[in-house]
């Protein structure tokens, strides 16, 4: 999601090298290059202290890098950094494969969380943006402290992270469960009671218990954050939400095997957008944690169709439908920007997919979104520079891409490379389909 540009601030950069892993031999030792496409040093450039009014030291991550000199943007308007990208990118750090060994990640992690947590405000919910130098937007239509979608990405993330820094740092481990308890209480006052009402949109029968009445794409992340925090904290009044939520998602699929739109979760009412399009990827989770088939067979049904039908056909950034008895109209249809930020939710769920039902052809289709960052998209470029660490903004042609590289690209860059590399079988496909 773009936020609007402002004044420029400049800070130059230094791009790290890749490093190299020795290997020994009882014979001799070698030094090979680091086969692994994670390289988190844009992302660490991106980062900057901040120290809240109350004195408490953090960092957020900032939003904007425009190239060709990757300087700084600062928005007077929104803000230079948010809870939206600095949640995600804790995510980064904390699923790093050295996290319980490597005090700097954890550092990383550490300082990106105590941010979010000074972004709670009294209510439960959290404000997304931070004005420079340090003060919170407080009033924004995009940053005031409501029931939308940074507050569902701190929960996210403070439910990630809570096991996580109870061996690491137990104070901080404390303040996490605490501002995670008083976002629930919130989610329980406000949502968990919304009447199962629905209407009709465009031909189309919505769901209006969701956030915003029928957005599957914020219900998805309220899953993925609720399912560790039951997980941890049993409640049945939760998990009777999360079923709900969840069931609101499959209300919102549509077309069939052969018939447009092959399957696919709507994301609003009668339109669907790939940004944040995590609906599959959070109804194989939900099944799993409420042991019920049907959640993952209505994810599958996406991804084995849905998702095959948009790598035919070069990607879609986003359009609405038109029902008329069965049959739907594709209408507004939008091919670019095509970001990131739309490729890494089909390759979690796709990698879900293969972590639950073993078959290889999930991989197959992991690697082969996945490789969207590597050249295989209609631009031929990478969007991803394994040598800098940059994810870029977006392929906004055919022939050309915006090479800005700010917070979210580099981030869902980030978080999609490391997902296809705890696999082998969709690392190998990402080989395969990568452009060489």
């Amino acid at each position: 999601m773009k936020k609007i540009l402002a004044c420029l601030f400049f800070i130059c950069t230094v791009c790290t090298l890749l490093s190299c892993d020795p290997l020994t031999s009882e014979e001799n030792t070698k030094t090979n290059e680091d086969t692994s496409f994670i390289n988190t040093s844009h992302l660490d450039y991106l980062t900057v202290p901040v120290t809240f009014a109350n004195g408490t030291k953090a960092a957020g991550i900032y939003i904007y890098a425009e190239a060709p000199g990757y300087h700084f943007v600062k928005d007077t308007d929104e803000g230079f950094t948010c809870v939206d990208d600095v949640a995600r990118a804790a995510q980064v750090y904390l699923r790093s494969k050295n996290f319980s060994s490597d005090t700097a990640t954890q550092a990383k992690a550490k300082n990106l969380i105590r941010f979010i947590l000074e972004m709670q405000s009294d209510n439960g919910y959290f404000y997304n943006f931070l004005f420079p130098p340090d003060r919170i937007n407080r009033a924004g239509a995009t940053s005031i402290n409501n029931a939308n979608w940074w507050s569902w990405r701190a929960l996210y993330t403070l439910a990630e992270a809570a096991p996580l820094m109870k061996n690491i740092d137990a104070s901080l481990a404390t303040k996490i469960n605490a501002a995670t308890n008083k976002l629930v209480t919130k989610i329980k006052t406000d949502l968990v009671n919304i009447p199962a009402t629905t209407k009709v949109v465009s031909g189309i029968t919505v769901p209006q218990w969701l956030p915003a009445g029928s957005a599957t794409d914020q219900a998805a992340i309220i899953i993925l954050g609720l399912i560790p925090y039951c997980e941890a904290n049993p409640d049945t009044v939760l998990s009777a939400y999360l079923k709900k939520l969840a069931d609101g998602i499959v209300m919102m699929q549509q077309g069939n095997a052969t018939h447009f739109p092959y399957a696919c979760f709507l994301s609003w009412e009668n339109v669907w957008h790939a940004y944040g399009n995590d609906q599959a990827y959070a109804l194989l989770k939900a099944a799993t944690f409420l042991n019920d088939t049907i959640y993952s067979q209505k994810a599958l049904f996406e991804v084995n169709n849905f998702y095959p039908w948009l790598l035919q056909n070069g990607f879609k950034s986003s359009f609405s439908v038109i029902k008329n008895g069965d049959q739907f109209t594709m209408m507004n249809e939008k091919k670019y920007e095509q970001i990131a930020y739309g490729i890494r939710p089909m390759v979690f769920a796709a990698a879900e997919a293969f972590h639950i039902t073993g078959e290889e052809k999930y991989a197959d289709i992991a690697g082969k979104l996945a490789a969207w960052l590597l050249g295989a998209n209609e631009a031929g470029i990478n969007m991803y520079d394994k040598t800098t660490g940059r994810g870029y903004d977006g392929i906004i042609g055919k022939d050309s891409i915006n090479y800005n590289s700010g917070a979210e690209s580099t981030i869902e860059a980030l978080l999609t490379l490391q997902k296809a590399e705890s696999h082998p079988a969709i690392l190998n496909a990402l080989q395969k389909y990568k452009k060489q």
